[in-house]
């Protein structure tokens, strides 16, 4: 029997490569999402459309490093995921090519804005707000109120209860650098960061450590995309979101062709399939609960309501630009994180 079984996988395995050889086509991919979302996108694609997948999952930041190292020979045709602002960068050092989706009405006014201030290089495919999470055990156990505000994580009863991502390798504490920038004028955001420091008890290298930190009950508090939190609630730890209601901003999770990709009519193939409705489905059903992109993608009702939160009017083509943001991460390194807890 299991040599049966063997034979008919070996079989199946012989068939699909035959339709590859046949075809001709693969796609590279670093996916920069969750690896149960990303590994989804891949067996979907692949068996759906005939295209081998060779995916490689990496942070935004790592990413648009590795593109630039592969600049002269690209090796990678696709860069999915991540926020925005390391996409943007990627298509103002010009690693990424123009490419105009036929999906491209189809998709929110952000997204469409996105794809045009980028000068066509990159296309959001999703969208998420910057908040807090918290773990209801905890806050609980230790009698803390709930944070409502930016101005109450720099309380001094949060001192050493709070987890961020580092700004150094994450978009998440980009997004939150240039948010506070935005809400509060520079100087007064580089004071209250500096503040910050002071309660924060680990700067984690992905953005989604402190969230997954907080629903294990290793702090209390994350500063986080709220999108990232129902997926832990599902899973069953006592983890809860909020958005600060003095304003925050959003990621626009993005994706881009690499410029020179060894593939590039299958990389127009994941392109415009990946921002189709029943692409853009499989986030939830990774639990995965960013707004998708196109308007006819089906909602699930854990993702945040844009309506019920204060949103900054974020500028993503200024905080895109890569001196813009590489001159905001130096000021934090020294300003920030350089000073003692």
């Amino acid at each position: 029997m299991k040599k049966t079984h063997l034979i008919a996988a070996a079989c199946i395995a012989l068939s699909q490569a035959s339709v590859y050889a046949q075809s001709g086509s693969e796609v590279n991919i670093i996916c920069s999402g969750q690896a149960p979302w990303c590994s989804m996108i891949a067996v979907t694609f692949e068996k759906s459309q005939g295209v081998k997948v060779n995916m490689t999952l990496k942070g935004s930041g790592e990413a648009v490093a590795q593109l630039m190292a592969e600049k002269a020979n690209p090796k990678t045709d696709i860069f999915f995921g991540g926020t925005g602002d390391p996409h943007l960068v990627a298509a103002e050092q010009n690693l990424t090519q123009e490419y105009k989706s036929p999906l491209l009405p189809k998709l929110y006014d952000w997204a469409q804005k996105q794809a045009a201030q980028s000068g066509y290089k990159t296309v959001g495919i999703y969208s998420g707000p910057l908040g807090f999470g918290y773990n209801t055990e905890l806050i609980a156990k230790k009698k803390l109120p709930i944070p409502k505000t930016w101005a109450d994580l720099i309380k001094p009863e949060y001192k050493g209860e709070i987890q961020s991502a580092n700004p150094s390798s994450s978009g998440t504490a980009y997004t939150m650098i240039a948010t506070l920038v935005q809400l509060m004028g520079e100087d007064k955001a580089y004071d209250y960061l500096a503040k910050l420091h002071k309660n924060i008890a680990t700067y984690q290298r992905s953005g989604v450590g402190p969230i997954k930190a907080v629903a294990r009950g290793e702090a209390a508090i994350s500063i986080s995309f709220v999108h990232d939190g129902p997926g832990e609630k599902a899973q069953g730890f006592p983890l809860e979101t909020i958005t600060p209601s003095d304003g925050t901003g959003a990621e626009i999770g993005s994706m881009s062709i690499v410029r020179g990709a060894r593939n590039l009519e299958a990389a127009k193939k994941f392109y415009d399939w990946a921002l189709t409705p029943g692409a853009q489905a499989l986030g939830a059903a990774t639990l995965q609960f960013q707004l998708p992109s196109n308007r006819e993608t089906k909602v699930d009702p854990r993702v945040p309501d844009f309506r019920k939160i204060k949103m900054i009017d974020y500028d993503y083509a200024k905080y895109g630009q890569s001196a813009e943001r590489k001159r905001l991460i130096q000021r934090w390194e020294r300003d920030v994180n350089g000073q003692s807890r």
